[in-house]
């Protein structure tokens, strides 16, 4: 029998929700005047802890918890991996970094070292994309997102800020490079053999960028299985990577009344990996922070009229109504579109 990979149902519902109203200013002036008095988004050299149990926020009309809108994590973004406030090894740092125990730590929390425990074979081919990466003299050596590519399961969560959305049965990602669908089953669902109905992965000869997600809720926590990945996606500058067989067991905790949730995902591929790893990367909401090019960043939104329209980053590329890496408004001026 033919498996779908997303029915036209959600992409309908996807394109007229990036249509529905978004925030207009008179110009850029009255913009730029309220933007002032929003508190700014701070990086943090922490990990906020946030642990499972119940739900403590609104639901939608299917059950699911409604962690709906604009997210992004809050240590810093993806050039160095494994020290994520250092600088692309390789590369003078813009402003001196201090101690390494100044900085945020590692996002390998486990092993303890903070390292990928990577087979051999594997670490020299990391040193190899390090190596190579100011100057890739192959394909190979490009770093994905240089074209525009999916960040992989792991990269879009420590790229810029990033939407959810959520429709009955599905949780989707508009990430500034890709969006990714997770669909969902209920945990206690099961089919006419008694068998628990997870809603099974996609053909293995089907290898996708973001890989394919099936999760379900439980509590204040969403759990999804990432299978089909093709490989090509890095976790950094810094050239980490995973392989084809590698299966990715992620752990959304989400604290409402905080605005935060904690992301967890564990790799496991003997093939690439002497072990299982595991890493984290804390997210919180940034609808009421003022846009910083970064965290929270907006863009022009094309339209007929005269009036100032934004829209978050990631529906620039989602709308395919503008370049990746085109900037923000930030510093823009009403008469000078960036788009």
């Amino acid at each position: 029998m033919q498996k779908k990979l997303i029915t036209p149902k959600i992409l309908s519902v996807l394109t007229l929700t990036s249509l529905l109203a978004l925030p207009a200013f008179a110009d850029y002036e009255q913009w730029e005047a309220e933007r002032a008095t929003l508190p700014k988004f701070e990086r943090e050299k922490t990990v906020y802890r946030v642990e499972s149990g119940k739900w403590n926020g609104p639901r939608l009309a299917d059950g699911q918890p409604d962690v709906q809108g604009q997210w992004s994590n809050t240590i810093s973004n993806h050039t160095n991996f494994t020290d994520p406030q250092g600088a692309t090894p390789g590369e003078t740092p813009r402003t001196p970094l201090g101690p390494r125990e100044t900085r945020a730590p590692s996002r390998v929390v486990d092993p303890a070292d903070g390292q990928i425990p990577y087979q051999p074979w594997a670490r020299a081919l990391q040193q190899e994309y390090l190596k190579n990466f100011n100057d890739p003299v192959k394909p190979e050596y490009v770093e994905p997102l240089a074209r525009c590519a999916p960040g992989g399961p792991s990269k879009s969560f420590m790229w810029h800020g990033y939407e959810i959305r959520q429709f009955p049965g599905y949780l989707v990602f508009l990430f500034d490079s890709g969006s990714r669908i997770i669909h969902l089953y209920k945990k206690a669902d099961k089919n006419k053999k008694g068998e628990q109905n997870n809603k099974p992965h996609l053909d293995q000869k089907i290898r996708l960028w973001n890989g394919d997600s099936r999760g379900y809720w439980e509590g204040n926590t969403l759990y999804v299985e990432v299978k089909n990945n093709n490989s090509k996606s890095r976790f950094g500058r810094t050239g980490e990577f995973s392989g084809t067989d590698t299966i990715v067991k992620e752990r959304f905790i989400f604290d409402h009344k905080a605005g935060r949730y904690l992301y967890s995902a564990t790799y496991t591929d003997p093939s690439v990996f002497t072990q299982p790893w595991t890493l984290e990367i804390p997210a919180r909401r940034v609808e009421n922070f003022a846009e910083d090019g970064w965290n929270n960043q907006l863009g022009i939104a094309n339209h007929k009229g005269k009036e100032l329209i934004l829209e978050p980053y990631e529906q620039i590329c989602t709308e395919n109504n503008g370049g990746f890496g085109g900037g923000s408004i930030i510093g823009a001026g009403n008469s000078s579109p960036i788009l």
